[in-house]
């Protein structure tokens, strides 16, 4: 019994004097932060607003009554304005072409305006368009006269930098409303175009 007081005893004295000197202190190296590089943001491609533009490209007409052919280079400018809805961009252009091309000999057709609308997808630096409307040819014979039409067609727009675009389009158009009653044309016209976007 005597054994179990004193190693009794002597457990109590040896965790009193634990207690009594206060929990360990530890020491821990200072953590050195590494200085953040800032992030750069992704430029922000946005198809909303005002462009204008120039094109270049190549134009195919064939008529009947009579049966005329021709083809040749034609240049121009383009204005749209344009709404980006995240996935879906719609907008509404003005195009002009100028050119020059014979049509056999008996006219030459001297240029082609556009009006209309036209509706694509965001692929976020890329927009893949249709688009359609009103055309009028002008020809530089006042026995064929100028006509009324329409066009249709598919287009993209790709930004080069934040505000350059560049793209591509294929357009399909009819004219039926030449001073000469009988006179009918279909033209295929391809081009490829710069834009600066406001």
């Amino acid at each position: 019994m005597k054994r179990i007081l004193i190693v009794t005893t002597a457990l109590a004295a040896t965790t009193t004097a634990a207690f009594a000197a206060g929990p360990t202190q530890t020491y821990s190296e200072p953590v050195v932060q590494q200085p953040v590089a800032p992030v750069e943001s992704a430029p922000l491609y946005d198809f909303s607003g005002l462009s204008v533009g120039g094109q270049i490209g190549y134009g195919n007409i064939e008529t009947e009554n009579p049966e005329l052919e021709g083809d040749g280079g034609l240049y121009g400018l383009r204005s749209y304005y344009d709404f980006d809805f995240g996935s879906t961009v719609a907008g509404l252009g003005l195009q002009y072409d100028r050119g020059d091309i014979d049509l056999d000999g008996a006219a030459n057709a001297e240029g082609v305006l556009r009006v209309g609308p036209r509706l694509g997808y965001d692929f976020g630096r890329t927009m893949v368009y249709g688009t359609g409307g009103y055309a009028k040819a002008y020809t530089d014979d006042d026995a064929v006269g100028d006509s009324d039409g329409y066009y249709v067609g598919l287009g993209t727009e790709t930004f080069l930098t934040e505000n350059v675009t560049a793209g591509a389009e294929v357009l399909y158009h009819e004219f039926d409303d030449f001073d000469n009653g009988g006179l009918e044309a279909d033209a295929t016209t391809a081009n490829i175009n710069v834009n600066y976007r406001f």
